[in-house]
This record gives C-alpha cells, structure tokens and sequence, in this order.
C-alpha cells in the first residue's frame, strides 16, 4: 500500500531518481511534510503554480574571483568585523540616517528562499508613539513570561545577562525592526500561494541582516517577544498571512553601555571536517 502513496503523493514536490527506494517510516515524514508545506491538495498546488513564471530567462553568471592572499584577508576581515558584534540592551536615541536602514534592508532582501519566494516584512518604526505602544504590549506580555511561562531555569540562565522584562530601547532606540514571515502568500486571483521553508527563509535573511547592521556600525539585540506576536501584528495593521518572528531595537550603544563578558567557541568546537 505504501508503495502506491509514494507513487501518487511524492512526486508531486520531490523529485527522486527513480525508482528509488523508500522505506515506510521515510515515507510517512515525507507525506507529513508534503502536508505542512503545502496544505492543499494536488489539484491546488498545480493550480497555484499558474502565478509563477515558468519560462524564466537564464544568463551567464560572472562572478568576482579573488587570489588566495585576497581571499584570506577578505575572509580574515570579515570574521574580525563580525567577531565584534555583541547583542547591546543600552541603546542611545541619538538619529541614525534613514538611508542606512534602507540600506540594510536591502542587503537583508539579498537572502535566498524557497523558490524564490521571498517571504518576508520588514516592518521599520520610528513613530515615537508607536515605539511606546510596543513597548508596553512587549513588557506587559514579558512580565508575566518572566514570572510564570518561562519556569525557573531560563530565568535563572538569563540573570547572569541582567535582563528583564522591563524593555528601555524600545522607546529609546530610533528604529525598531520587525520582521515578519509570510506564512503564504496571495496570487493576482486571490488564492494562497505556497511559501517553501518560509520560517528558514527569513531567519536566513535576518542573519544577513545583522551582519549588515554590524558592517555600518549600528547595534541591536535580537528580541523575540513570546506571545507579543498577534498584538503587535494588529498594532502595526499587518495581514493574517503575516506571523512576527524577530523584533530588533536599532541605534548606536549609549555611552555608559556595559555588554557581559562572554566567549564564544572555538573553531575546533564547531566545525567538524569529514
């Protein structure tokens, strides 16, 4: 029986030299997962596939290439650059120019996705009203995430940090960044669009984009305010398909700012060479 599931399910989003074969156990992952990403049904996933393009032009690809010495000093650089970012909770309000944040956010919208479907919103206030209200629907939700979700072991993990649920950059950073993922989105007809691996998707492009903050020399701390998400989603008049995954205070460290002295590891306890 399952070999005929495999032969009528399968192929519809994964394409295996075939015949390939598939034990029962693999076959009910992939049936799960064939499921969570595209929640319809063959008939709708064909019928979503009428949005796209699939006549895309390809051309020659040119890339830069660098010598050896090149490439190890570049690559040198860039490690001593980002080895200097640390997550900063004292951020002062002195203005950072407009241009810089678009700037990032481009670089931000340079991440790869799943078929190229770019699934992410980059929110960016600077209303200093609307930076309150987030402030007090984010300390409202941590107060009680700290006194009952959280439990007494991460509370305890995050002492050393000295953090707590009362959130000052909030109102004092001058740009607050959220950032969204498209669940799905709408084809010209109205229908759902399937976003691939969209969660993966945007925290890749949230990855470049605190390399980019790093590289103009702007600080944050990477804030994931639990349960905030659907308040904050209505404030800032977001869509259902839209789920907030990060919220990230932007603005130079204050002059009195303190970071805890941590260490990161090694190479050796991170990379394994086969």
């Amino acid at each position: 029986m399952w070999q005929r599931l495999v032969h009528q399910f399968i192929p519809k989003v994964i394409f295996f030299p075939w015949p390939t074969v598939i034990c029962p156990p693999t076959l009910a992952v992939l049936l799960v997962r064939r499921s969570w990403s595209t929640c319809s049904s063959p008939a709708e996933v064909d019928e979503e596939w009428q949005g796209l393009d699939e006549n895309v032009a390809h051309v020659p690809f040119f890339a830069d290439r660098y010598s050896e010495a090149e490439m190890i000093k570049r690559s040198q650089a860039f490690y001593e650059l980002l080895n200097k970012r640390r997550s900063v909770r004292f951020l002062s309000d002195e203005p950072v120019p407009r241009e810089v944040i678009d700037n990032v956010i481009r670089t931000a919208g340079t991440s790869p996705s799943g078929a190229h479907t770019e699934p992410w919103t980059f929110v960016v206030v600077q209303d200093p009203d609307v930076k309150h209200k987030i402030r007090e629907i984010v300390e409202e939700e941590e107060e009680i995430n700290y006194k009952k979700r959280m439990g007494d072991k991460w509370v305890n993990d995050l002492k050393r940090l000295r953090t707590n649920w009362i959130k000052e950059y909030l109102d004092t950073a001058p740009y607050l960044i959220l950032i969204f993922k498209q669940v799905y989105g709408r084809l010209p007809n109205g229908k759902k669009k399937t976003h691939y691996y969209n969660e993966i998707s945007v925290s890749i492009a949230c990855g470049i984009l605190l390399a980019a903050l790093q590289n103009a020399g702007l600080y944050t701390v990477t804030t994931t305010p639990l349960n905030c998400g659907p308040h904050l989603r209505a404030l800032l008049r977001r869509p259902a398909n839209e789920k907030l995954l990060l919220l990230l205070p932007v603005g130079y460290p204050k002059r009195d700012a303190t970071v805890p002295v941590l260490t990161r590891k090694p190479l050796e306890d991170i990379m394994v060479v086969v």
